[in-house]
């Protein structure tokens, strides 16, 4: 499986690579477009226990605003877990009521993508407090779901660090990479994507379909060497 989405987003890259390069004519003078830089970053969200039973709401709220929801769970966490979670504010005065609080019932847990996901989610959530939220982003997640300073509704990442480390705290199987880049991602195109996509663009010129679009895609899709072989079973003859 990994092999076929890390195929298909080189597959995006390139496409948009060359749609953001093609060479345009401008007064018989050839304008070569800037190439894109494509990052897709993630980050963790937490619908904490108080806003459980709003879940589907807030939910909707997170779709709405852009987000990709890469991974949920619903979980109930234990006063370790919930300690680990929160070790970075271990020793503050409100230590022991966030884990009691965050141990107390099911909270749901996502993992978000998209662009900038870390600034865009802590904007959407708004401040801590409810208060100042309701006072200055009243459209807020907690300002509209929040109750105090601790139960404030909802939880996001605050670097990209953290973000990591609390993917990996919720989601052990996940595996967070980079996307290759520079050299790296010149030698996977050259050594996987471009063979491929060459060949494509060869049949396709020769079959000239009315829809080449969808014709390349389905093309691709069908001879893509990283599909997974399904061997079916053997049937006993009659």
């Amino acid at each position: 499986v990994h092999g076929v989405s890390e195929f298909y987003c080189f597959i995006f890259i390139l496409f948009e690579t060359i749609t953001q390069s093609l060479v345009m004519m401008e007064d018989g003078q050839p304008t070569v477009l800037e190439k894109p830089s494509i990052f897709v970053e993630r980050t963790l969200a937490i619908i904490k226990p108080d806003a459980a039973s709003k879940s589907e709401e807030i939910e909707e709220i997170i779709l709405r605003s852009g987000f990709t929801i890469l991974q949920k769970r619903r979980i109930c966490l234990t006063p370790e877990q919930a300690s680990d979670l929160y070790a970075e504010h271990y020793g503050k005065l409100f230590f022991p009521s966030l884990v009691a609080f965050m141990s107390s019932g099911p909270i749901v847990v996502f993992t978000l993508a998209m662009e900038n996901a870390i600034k865009h989610w802590r904007t959407l959530i708004g401040p801590t407090k409810p208060k100042d939220a309701r006072d200055l982003y009243p459209e807020s997640i907690r300002a509209l779901y929040g109750t105090d300073d601790t139960r404030n509704a909802v939880h996001g990442s605050d670097s990209f660090t953290n973000a990591e480390r609390e993917i990996r705290f919720m989601f052990p199987e996940s595996t967070i990479e980079p996307i290759p880049a520079g050299q790296l991602a010149k030698d996977y195109l050259g050594k996987y994507v471009n063979p491929v996509l060459l060949k494509g663009l060869s049949e396709l010129c020769k079959e000239k379909p009315l829809d080449p679009v969808t014709w390349l895609a389905d093309w691709l899709l069908e001879n893509n060497p990283n599909k997974p072989n399904i061997i079916e079973p053997l049937t006993p003859k009659q």
